[in-house]
């Protein structure tokens, strides 16, 4: 997919989820559940999709699509653990070339994580993304999620 049909699928998924989805209910897991299942379903390179959450200081899988996950990451290892680290999101082309890269599931090929802020910024989680295909996300795939995240506080 090129970068303007993703950025249009992107802003579709936004719009819905803005304005017809999420307004419907303001539980933080409901929304979440139904943020993971759009993509999950609306995103043909997305193969598993899904919230960790920090719970006592320990990343616990949430809500997601795809087949079974690791139920939680070991600390400080791996590209969800990176992106909460760092505060920022990270795109990983090919999750064999990722230090320490957990595997929850050998079909993953590449891997998008971005930290989940509650509404005073503080990271809570992240939204991890796998894909079967190699360098299935970039920076745009990024911006968006960010994006798309922070209609969970609206």
């Amino acid at each position: 997919m090129d970068t303007k049909q993703k950025q249009r699928l992107y802003s579709r998924i936004f719009d819905q989820l803005n304005a017809d989805l999420l307004p419907k209910c303001e539980d933080t897991e409901a929304r979440m559940s139904t943020i993971v299942a759009l993509l999950h379903h609306k995103m043909d390179q997305y193969f598993w999709t899904g919230f960790y959450l920090l719970i006592n200081d320990r990343l616990l899988v949430r809500s997601y699509q795809g087949p079974a996950a690791c139920m939680e990451l070991p600390k400080d290892t791996g590209v969800c653990w990176a992106a909460v680290n760092r505060k920022q999101t990270i795109v990983v082309p090919d999750v064999q070339q990722f230090p320490g890269h957990i595997a929850c599931n050998s079909l993953s090929k590449s891997e998008i994580a971005t930290p989940l802020e509650d509404r005073g910024g503080k990271i809570i989680g992240v939204l991890d993304v796998d894909s079967r295909s190699l360098t299935a996300f970039d920076d745009v795939d990024g911006e968006w999620l960010k994006k798309i995240l922070e209609l969970i506080w609206v």
